[in-house]
């Protein structure tokens, strides 16, 4: 059964953990999930079996990855919050489904890009906004180290330009939401896997209620 004091101490319903490859996003649903007795969605990317021939060849494969991406997405997001978990308080998911159209519109050529939109249109008009949007952001330099560190082999050719047009697109998209809040973490070196009290400053962060549009913290221990 939840725990009351949970459901009364955790604001929010429905919480999205962004940020780019390599920033923690899946280690942090997990932790908070496990604190607040949550259902957590976490994002099935090693389903996709165009990932390796993306990175190899972007040009050939971007539209083919992107699209199973985005489809695979819509089903997650389609099973879990159509059905309440009524042994859950709240949700956490390592995804935002808006995501897919980031990366599309950097990865995509700009015929693709536009029939892309198009079915992301359609596709995202199922699902409510997150009560909260948290972006971990972190410098290229510890996502380079943090993606060395969890050794996918299809991931270890990733360039430092990639990772900035990536984070540059989130911030592109994430300044003009006024309709919800988002909370930008500045997580400089700060490691909430193997460090405890990191962990828990992070956690009181979310836990805050938060007004609709950006907030942008520094956090440090």
């Amino acid at each position: 059964m939840t725990n009351h004091n949970n459901q009364n101490s955790f604001p929010y319903e429905y919480v999205s953990i962004e940020g780019n490859l390599g920033s923690g996003k899946t280690s942090l649903v997990t932790k908070l999930s496990r604190d607040y007795n949550g259902k957590e969605i976490l994002e099935a990317f090693e389903n996709n079996p165009f990932l390796p021939l993306f990175y190899d060849n972007p040009q050939r494969y971007a539209f083919t990855v992107e699209l199973f991406f985005m489809t695979e997405r819509f089903k997650q997001l389609q099973d879990q919050l159509a059905s309440p978990d009524l042994f859950s308080s709240c949700t956490f998911s390592d995804f935002f489904f808006t995501k897919s159209l980031l990366f599309a519109r950097k990865n995509l050529e700009s015929e693709e890009y536009r029939l892309f939109q198009m079915l992301f249109s359609v596709l995202s008009k199922s699902f409510p906004a997150p009560d909260l949007l948290v972006y971990l952001h972190r410098d290229t330099k510890h996502l380079l180290n943090n993606i060395k560190e969890r050794n996918r082999s299809y991931e270890q050719n990733i360039q430092e330009d990639y990772l900035l047009t990536i984070q540059d697109s989130y911030f592109e998209y994430l300044r003009n939401i006024t309709s919800f809040p988002v909370l930008i973490l500045d997580l400089q070196d700060l490691d909430f896997i193997r460090n405890q009290k990191n962990y828990e400053t992070i956690k009181f962060i979310i836990s805050q209620k938060y007004t609709p549009g950006v907030h942008r913290l520094t956090v440090s221990v």
